[in-house]
């Protein structure tokens, strides 16, 4: 409808929680090269395009509330199809034991599990887990890796002030969409209306259906170390309500 090109897949394809100098340049002059109307979608933290001479584009990003990011990605990697990919990649090799695919949320918590400790300030991780939302804001600097960091929260919060258009939330998707449609309308006009008649299979797609759970006293325990990025997350709402009242007063004076 909004003649669109939608590109999923960038020139660096890894999973580190950083891109090193190289890669950042190289992902910068290819994703400077797309055509007019681009939408590249990428799981990459903030790229300064003008420091290296390029073109800024419009920046757009959601966020989610930072426990549930954590218990939803931990029952992703414990999900058949995550088995049956390593299962694909590496035939033959040993695979995790069946607890612990089995293992609760809250159970890996109380057990002080390597992979359940949420230490403010590390930046070494056992796993890939990603539970610093604000990285993807803040950017490619070893300053922007210490989790929980305030330093790293502040440089995200200016990111998003004055790099991104919208970040908006899943949790607030009509208002999400509401803005997105009013502030980049040249790729979110009727957005509402397509989401809608296309709910069904958004709805499921990528879904789990072992439903993340996690018992109230654990999630405030974890909750106790996810303090700064809370107050990241909370931001980007208070932000994104700011945007949409600005429309609702906008469309009163009209």
């Amino acid at each position: 409808m909004n003649d669109l090109n939608v590109v999923l897949n960038g020139p660096v394809r890894t999973m580190n929680r950083t891109r090193t100098e190289k890669e950042q340049l190289t992902e910068l002059e290819w994703a400077s090269e797309l055509e007019k109307g681009s939408i590249y979608m990428a799981h990459t933290n903030w790229l300064d395009f003008v420091e290296l001479g390029f073109k800024k584009p419009i920046y757009i990003s959601l966020v989610r509330d930072p426990i549930d990011r954590m218990v939803a990605d931990y029952y992703k990697r414990r999900s058949w199809v995550k088995r049956a990919i390593f299962r694909r990649m590496y035939p033959g090799r040993r695979e995790k034991p069946e607890e612990w695919y089995q293992q609760s949320f809250s159970e890996c918590v109380r057990s002080g599990d390597e992979e359940c400790r949420f230490v403010p300030y590390s930046v070494k991780d056992n796993i890939q887990d990603f539970k610093r939302q604000s990285l993807y804001f803040c950017g490619n600097s070893p300053d922007c890796l210490p989790f929980n960091s305030p330093h790293a929260i502040q440089v995200a919060k200016l990111r998003v002030e004055t790099e991104y258009s919208v970040v908006g939330t899943w949790e607030e998707r009509n208002i999400t969409l509401t803005v997105l449609e009013k502030y980049v309308p040249r790729f979110f006009n009727h957005a509402r209306f397509l989401h809608k008649l296309n709910s069904h299979s958004i709805r499921n797609r990528n879904r789990n259906h072992r439903k993340p759970h996690i018992d109230p006293d654990v999630r405030e325990m974890v909750k106790r170390n996810f303090t700064n990025e809370y107050e990241f997350y909370h931001f980007c709402k208070q932000r994104l309500y700011k945007q949409y009242l600005a429309l609702q007063l906008e469309n009163n004076l009209h």
